[in-house]
């Protein structure tokens, strides 16, 4: 390892020494060529890839997408073998084998050129090349539709230093550079590479990197490892803040003296109560604004990072023609090829996250298929906002806008994309930049406690910001969210819908107030339902029976969207008088796994016991007429308010706005809650 680092230093200093790239005009870095960590080899196919140089396929007639079955045209790897952990000489240097051909057309190293020509004052890019050895350097280009177009191919040999001037004017939709390494007979060394802009460097803006932690001690520390281990991602860092709100406090973990040290001074630590993602990451905008800084950079405290991407938003950042949000994408922390999302947006009408574009696949395999081959990943995405597991916020936008909504979890992040979007303040989700993190499939948020939140912060952000009469959808859609959970025998998460209403309907006053007492009153709720309770042992849970079999030998169905009305009216009605058998009181009909959890299949049982999300326990779901009548109507009723009175909440929601998101509010929260920083 010190070898390497010792490479690693000669690079970066031959780098600095020639970033004018061999003339007289001066040029400054806007992205290097990067390679994994030695000890992150499932991420490989992310930085490098050594098949042949392929783009989308496309009909030469009518230039239509051609649909191939064909695994050939598919695969990132190609004949030529797999990448070698041996061949990484550093985090920018590898080794190219006789005969191979490797291709930084990847998701780490390809330049995303339609951002960079939409977003930026850059207009034209240069590509240095370093290598050692005789070989080829071919440099290709895409369109929006995925079109591959070879640009040029030069011969080197010994040791070269290539450079290719480039232009961004045919980037207006969307595609990308990148370039490929052939070797020859003998293997070829690549030194460093990476994309230029002409003109001196200015100099960087700063950051406030903070951190929000509750009880995941591990991962912060695995986390400032990692920066600590990557000195220039920490260059235009002035302060590394975290913010802890756990009861098992990062302080007293073991290994957190070691790793503070290895910052040199740059790591601060506050203490207060459990506010939230949303109280958290308020603390880090405010202290962003407090301590001068030019950007406070958000995230997550269950990620891994790429620290290359804080040094990539920023550049990106501080070249943007206007001050601008960039966010980082978000990879599966579980399944490591596996891209989540390349960029969200909000759908006005029901208040759902949205794709940008039709064929924008959620959860994107590149081990399956690369960049090049990915006809959609090509075009430019344009998004309302970024996720805060990271994302980078300039100050002057903080101190126009204001900070994040009180309101605990969920939504704070697109309200505030959206916020910024209605004051004429752009967001951008900059590939290349990402983040390793728990996936939504891995978790189901949408039940038990988390409920309350996305019920409460859904009408809220609609209240704010939605331009349809009552909200377009997004009351009618709760509404049958709520019927899905009654009928489902999810009453624990039907209560928290209700105690949400109730407290949206009391005004955006109380946000503050209630911010850190929610959650404890949700949780003190559990006693009342079984659904709630869990158990780890599955022999926990008397064995299951039914009373008689399905009718016909058949199993349930979903109903069709035809007969979905009459299927849930005569549903309900079944609930609310049909009486709950003893058999079903004394032991569950059946055991019902995660993935089977589905509300039309649930509404069938009388009872079950279910598996949670991440299959570590399981709750027993038991149908109770009275709780489906008592939730049912207040439900209802709440509905129906909310609908009625929507312009004169939406009123008082938006004019209370400045004053909640305010420095000033949150500052008497964070006094309030505080313990003494650290």
């Amino acid at each position: 390892m010190s070898q390497l680092k010792t490479e690693e230093k000669q690079g970066k200093a031959k780098e600095s020494a020639k970033e004018s790239g061999g003339d007289s005009a001066q040029w400054h870095t806007l992205q290097r060529i990067i390679f994994p960590d030695q000890s992150q080899m499932d991420t490989a196919l992310l930085y490098v890839d050594s098949g042949s140089a392929m783009g989308a396929q496309f009909n030469t007639m009518d230039g239509s997408m051609m649909k191939s079955t064909s695994t050939k045209n598919t695969e990132a790897i190609a004949a030529g073998g797999e990448v070698h952990v041996e061949d990484f000489l550093s985090r920018t240097s590898t080794i190219a084998r006789p005969g191979q051909r490797l291709s930084f057309g990847t998701y780490f190293n390809a330049f995303p050129a339609s951002y960079w020509r939409r977003w930026t004052n850059v207009e034209d890019v240069r590509l240095h090349v370093e290598t050692k050895g005789a070989g080829a350097i071919s440099v290709y280009k895409s369109n929006a539709r995925g079109s591959l177009q070879h640009v040029e191919t030069r011969r080197v040999d010994g040791e070269a230093e290539s450079n290719f001037d480039l232009t961004l004017k045919p980037f207006g939709d969307g595609g990308w550079y990148w370039f490929d390494l052939v070797a020859g007979s003998e293997p070829m060394a690549l030194v460093n590479a990476g994309w230029l802009a002409p003109g001196e460097a200015k100099k960087p803006g700063s950051i406030t990197l903070e951190i929000t932690t509750l009880n995941k001690n591990e991962f912060c520390l695995n986390n400032l490892r990692i920066l600590a281990e990557n000195p220039e991602a920490l260059d235009n860092v002035a302060e590394v803040l975290i913010v802890d709100q756990g009861t098992k406090k990062l302080v007293d973990a073991e290994g957190f003296d070691e790793a503070k040290a290895a910052l040199g001074g740059k790591l601060r630590m506050i203490h207060q109560g459990n506010l939230g993602g949303s109280g958290g990451f308020a603390r880090g905008m405010y202290e962003a604004v407090e301590n001068g800084s030019d950007y406070a950079l958000l995230l997550d405290d269950d990620i891994v990072m790429e620290p290359e991407s804080i040094t990539r938003m920023l550049t990106f950042a501080d070249h943007c023609k206007t001050p601008t949000i960039v966010g980082a994408h978000m990879f599966d922390l579980y399944n490591r090829s596996v891209l989540h999302t390349f960029g969200e947006t909000v759908n006005l009408f029901r208040f759902q996250p949205d794709h940008p574009f039709k064929e924008q696949v959620l959860g994107h395999d590149f081990a399956r298929t690369n960049l090049r081959t990915t006809s959609w990943m090509h075009r430019r995405v344009d998004v309302d906002y970024n996720g805060w597991w990271m994302c980078m916020i300039p100050t002057e936008i903080i101190r126009n806008i204001g900070l994040s909504l009180p309101v605990f979890i969920k939504w704070d992040d697109a309200e505030y994309g959206l916020r910024a979007k209605a004051a004429g303040y752009n967001t951008v989700s900059l590939p290349g930049s990402a983040v390793w993190h728990i996936t939504w499939a891995d978790k189901d948020d949408a039940v038990d406690w988390q409920a309350y939140f996305h019920s409460r912060n859904r009408i809220i952000t609609a209240l704010l910001h939605s331009p349809y009469p009552r909200g377009g959808r997004v009351v009618r859609e709760g509404s049958f969210i709520d019927i899905k959970h009654l009928i489902s025998m999810q009453y624990f998460t039907a209560q928290g819908r209700v105690m949400a209403l109730k407290d949206l309907i009391a005004g955006p006053e109380q946000l503050h107030e209630i911010l850190p007492s929610r959650l404890p009153a949700i949780q003190a709720m559990r006693n009342e339902y079984s659904e709630a309770q869990f158990k780890a042992d599955p022999e926990a849970f008397p064995r299951p029976g039914m009373g008689k079999p399905p009718r016909h030998g058949q199993g349930f169905k979903a109903p069709s969207y035809v007969t979905l009305v009459p299927w849930a009216a005569k549903t309900i009605v079944r609930q609310l008088t049909k009486p709950v058998a003893k058999s079903s009181v004394e032991r569950p009909q059946a055991r019902v796994a995660h993935i089977d959890n589905r509300w039309w299949r649930m509404s069938q049982y009388d009872s079950a016991v279910v598996t949670n999300a991440d299959g570590t326990a399981a709750s027993w779901y038991q149908r109770d007429p009275r709780k489906l009548r008592a939730l049912l109507a207040e439900g209802t009723r709440l509905n129906a308010e909310i609908l009625k009175d929507w312009q004169k909440l939406s009123q008082k929601y938006r004019k209370a706005l400045p004053e909640i998101t305010s420095m000033e509010a949150w500052k008497a929260t964070f006094e309030k809650h505080s313990e003494e920083s650290k």
